[in-house]
């Protein structure tokens, strides 16, 4: 039996602690500034902490505290303040999305303490419940020895044909601190990469002749295709739950971070990213970033071939009392598509939904 503390009891993390109780006979102490998440925890059979010092009181020495809050501040005071309660030989786990760099320094800096830091990469998002998660770990190969009893209830049974290359359960360490994070970045990235190429493709089928079902499309593609994958099977549920023009949708894409992570690595080594760098770019132009040089354009194309531009709509438009030249005849506006016609209110202001 091994006893660990979770310190974020999000999506994921409140997840985690319910899949440690469910499958196993190891025990949790839980700890959210949400008092009902940590409710739930207890409810789903772990201890409740009223606060860090509380949590690391109930944990028996040597202790294991794993981090799983949002990288960057969140995740760094955390650790600062866990720095101020454990002891030499305790061990601090950070299983968010915290960039590598972040993890050796950490490391580095709690050396002097005796406290050891692991970085653990997770990928499952809110089905890792249900199915598991597959775990990428960096850190001292002692403290990841230790931890490994939470890693194998955590991750899923391996497939037949990777047991013999890294083990029975869907966790493997990769390297000192750091090396687990970076893996993970990596993965975002081709992550990045993979939907956006299922988007595009999709978008295809949405302007094309046939009146095409894309959930049917994309349930086809997985029955045996060369495309197939747990992306296309949510692609699928995605269709069938939000329609096939999933016009309730804003096409407004974030990103956590580690898609210009993975960038700016790889430019570092030289190495062409192109799949990667455009799909991050794909998601800066959902947000209406790219507006200004589409107008630049237009107006550059006026300007050396006579083109006609698009007059903008008057309340976007900003007179300008410093401006002379004459307006330009403005094209035949278009018709506006069925998708810009149900298009939501935008995220932010100013901001132009991109997508459909």
């Amino acid at each position: 039996m091994t006893q660990i503390g979770f310190v974020g009891l999000g999506k994921m993390g409140g997840n985690m602690v319910h899949r440690i109780r469910r499958d196993s006979e190891h025990e949790v102490v839980a700890f959210d500034f949400d008092e009902k998440a940590v409710k739930q925890a207890v409810k789903n059979g772990g201890a409740g902490a009223s606060s860090l010092k509380d949590l690391v009181k109930q944990l028996d020495a040597p202790r294991m505290v794993w981090i799983m809050v949002p990288a960057g501040a969140p995740t760094q005071e955390t650790v600062d303040k866990l720095a101020k309660l454990l002891d030499r030989g305790d061990t601090i786990i950070d299983g968010g999305n915290s960039k590598w760099t972040d993890d050796k320094r950490r490391a580095a800096e709690l050396k002097s303490s005796g406290i050891e830091y692991v970085d653990v990469g997770t990928s499952g998002g809110v089905w890792g419940l249900e199915v598991g998660y597959c775990m990428m770990v960096g850190g001292p190969p002692k403290a990841v020895k230790r931890l490994a009893p939470i890693l194998d209830v955590l991750a899923p049974t391996t497939n037949e044909q990777s047991a013999a290359a890294i083990g029975p359960r869907g966790w493997l360490r990769f390297g000192d601190s750091g090396a687990g994070h970076y893996v993970k970045m990596v993965h975002n990235g081709v992550e990045y990469g993979l939907m956006q190429a299922y988007a595009e493709g999709f978008d295809v089928f949405d302007k094309c002749e046939y009146e095409l079902d894309n959930a049917k499309i994309a349930h086809l593609w997985g029955q045996g295709s060369v495309v197939r994958s747990w992306l296309c099977e949510l692609a699928a549920r995605a269709f069938e739950a939000d329609g096939n023009g999933l016009e309730a949708i804003e096409g407004y894409t974030e990103d956590s971070g580690e898609g210009r992570w993975t960038i700016e690595d790889a430019t570092a080594h030289d190495v062409p990213t192109p799949v990667i760098t455009a799909s991050l770019y794909e998601r800066f132009r959902s947000r209406g970033n790219g507006d200004f040089a589409d107008r630049v354009l237009a107006a550059l194309r006026n300007q050396f071939g006579g083109h006609a531009v698009k007059s903008a709509p008057q309340s976007a438009a900003k007179p300008d009392s410093s401006t002379t030249a004459k307006p330009k005849a403005a094209a035949k506006p278009k018709a506006k598509s069925k998708a810009k016609a149900k298009a939501k209110a935008r995220p932010k202001a100013g901001a132009r939904a991109g997508g459909e």
